[in-house]
């Protein structure tokens, strides 16, 4: 008697209660790898899915052409507003058509990653911690993009020989505690490759935390599977630091994502950049941080944009950013308030903003002003 042929995982899935089998598309857009081959990278394609203004199309074609690569994935794709040339996905996404534009304090390398390059790949602008870059390719490219210079660049991920320099500097240099794993996007990577780089981190004694920097939650969070979280979690501890910067990519498959990945062990921690028509208003970062809070992720940072060449109008005031801390202040939860950050440009290193509370200062006592607007006296100690 003839046995049935072995099935694959998709080709089970593929099957109803009654055994009847259903389209593979049904299921393909499920895998984070059909997301990924899938992912609209033209002009045309951004038209065919979205109802472009003449503007949006020009601005796509240019940078399909000579400029910043495009790449949006069918999941994040479904949470953009097809009509509406403001909606807050599209503008992170879609070229505006002010892209491109030179304003004063641009910078192509606003971080100074390229003058802190210790090794190849290997970034440390601080004594106890490092960046290091194990791709050049991202699920989704966000238009503010700090790394747009080398982001999408064609090389794709650093194999573990490119990568060696960079392990050996760290192992000479046990003052590193901290590694930041980050590209491109790590988790966008298949999870063989990214296990090999996590590996031979941890064979690293003084290499003490990691931190794996990822839009995949708000790209492709069917991406954050039972492989990648078996695979990652006898590594611990393992960080994982978000990009969510607007409620509405905080959808019902991303909270299971984050979900899992707190089930799992994994402390999560957001850092929203503040961008000009996105979440700049107090109504929507609140929305933003609560939601956060309630799938166990922590926000961290607030981050002034970088001034990347060509961004401006992504870009707020700082004074913007300051006026929005002092309108969240005392109306958040502490856990659900972040710091105000700005990368100073240069990579001269992150510097906290925010309103003054101090409003005189004299011999013995401060006097400081609360988020009622009332003023109250500080005493300092006598001894």
């Amino acid at each position: 008697m003839s046995q049935e042929p072995h099935l694959s995982l998709i080709e089970e899935k593929s099957l109803t209660s009654k055994g009847t089998r259903v389209e593979p598309e049904a299921v393909e857009p499920s895998r984070w790898q059909w997301q990924l081959q899938n992912s609209i990278k033209t002009a045309d394609g951004l038209r065919s899915a979205l109802n472009l203004s003449a503007g949006e199309y020009a601005a796509a074609k240019r940078a399909e052409e000579a400029g910043f690569p495009l790449s949006v994935t069918p999941h994040y794709l479904s949470l953009m507003d097809k009509e509406d040339v403001n909606c807050p996905l599209r503008r992170q996404l879609v070229p505006g058509v002010d892209e491109g534009k030179s304003s004063r304090g641009d910078m192509r390398d606003p971080l100074g990653e390229e003058n802190h390059e210790v090794a190849p790949d290997l970034v440390q602008r601080y004594p106890d911690r490092a960046l290091l870059l194990v791709s050049d390719r991202c699920a989704i490219y966000c238009r503010f993009c700090t790394r747009s210079r080398m982001v999408g660049a064609g090389g794709g991920p650093r194999s573990l020989s490119r990568l060696t320099p960079a392990f050996d500097y760290l192992r000479e240099h046990p003052e590193i505690r901290d590694v930041i794993v980050s590209g491109g996007d790590p988790l966008a990577m298949k999870t063989s490759r990214l296990l090999g780089i996590i590996e031979r981190l941890r064979e690293i004694e003084t290499v003490e935390t990691i931190r794996l920097a990822t839009r995949v939650p708000v790209a492709m969070p069917m991406r954050i599977n039972e492989e990648l979280l078996l695979a990652l979690r006898p590594h611990h501890p393992l960080w994982v630091m978000t990009h969510f910067n607007h409620p509405r990519e905080l959808d019902k498959e991303a909270c299971a994502a984050l979900n899992r990945l707190a089930d799992a062990g994994f402390p999560v921690m957001n850092q929203a950049v503040l961008l000009r028509g996105v979440n700049d208003r107090a109504e929507i970062l609140t929305e933003l941080f609560r939601k956060l809070v309630r799938q166990r992720v922590r926000p961290y940072y607030l981050l002034q944009m970088d001034p990347v060449r060509g961004t401006g109008h992504l870009r707020t005031t700082v004074q913007t950013g300051i006026d929005l801390m002092e309108k969240l202040q005392g109306r958040l939860s502490g856990i659900a308030l972040p710091k105000l950050i700005m990368d100073t440009p240069g990579g001269m290193g992150k510097i906290p903003l925010g309103p003054d509370y101090v409003v005189h200062r004299a011999q013995g006592v401060t006097r400081v002003r609360t988020h009622r607007g009332v003023e109250v006296d500080y005493f300092d100690p006598e001894y």
